[in-house]
């Protein structure tokens, strides 16, 4: 049962580069049997990729007249990425105040292993241990509305904060800026740890700029 899941996740990562780096531009048709054809699956995982698309606002879906790309406008994407930075801010604030000691100490592994991968230089490991990493600080903010709401809007923004991790130097710049919060999570400093993260969704949203623009060009 798991595989199709992976199958749907694979196609999904894959397309939203394409989509996000320009490879796929907005309005072009994504056709469900085109796409089987091209990744060798089925229909259903093709299908349900583009539902997740959707829901991340890379793609529209018209009723009857099937899906297109659509990337969000800047002013869009600026929206999202305010609002993701507040949600996390407060999830950080709050993990300095409650996370227990096992999650402290969970929360320095994920960002030891995040430091290695940043030296063999592998983006879509970063990726996922990155995900773990600021959903251990969800999870550990103790208010599960908070975490829930906090999950759903970082999916809207995946993708983006995904490509972000294929500019120049950004592995070891996100490291950095994890540093600064883990070490105020760990002091239980709930301003500093808000402000930290704050800051780094704002890198995150400036260096996926930086990244699309370059495609693009």
């Amino acid at each position: 049962a798991s595989q199709p899941r992976t199958r749907t996740e694979t196609l999904r990562a894959r397309l939203a580069d394409e989509i996000v780096s320009g490879v796929l531009e907005p309005g072009t048709p994504l056709d469900e049997h085109e796409l089987a054809n091209r990744f060798g699956v089925s229909r259903t995982p093709v299908r349900e990729a583009i539902r997740q698309l959707s829901a991340s606002g890379l793609v529209r879906v018209r009723p009857h007249r099937g899906a297109v790309v659509a990337l969000p406008t800047p002013r869009e994407l600026n929206d999202m990425f305010e609002v993701m930075a507040e949600l996390e801010a407060l999830c950080a604030a709050l993990a300095a105040r409650s996370m227990t000691v096992v999650e402290r100490r969970a929360l320095e592994t994920l960002h030891q292993d995040l430091r290695v991968l940043v030296h063999k230089g592998d983006p879509a490991s970063y990726h996922e241990k990155n995900e773990a990493f600021h959903a251990a600080i969800y999870a550990g903010s103790h208010n599960s509305y908070l975490a829930e709401l906090t999950l759903m809007t970082r999916a809207r923004v995946a993708p983006f904060r995904r490509a972000q991790f294929r500019a120049a130097g950004r592995l070891g710049g996100s490291y950095s800026e994890h540093d600064l919060i883990v070490q105020a999570i760990l002091r239980g400093d709930q301003a500093g740890a808000a402000a930290a993260m704050r800051a780094h969704i704002g890198i995150v949203r400036d260096a996926f700029r930086s990244y699309a623009e370059a495609a693009n060009s």
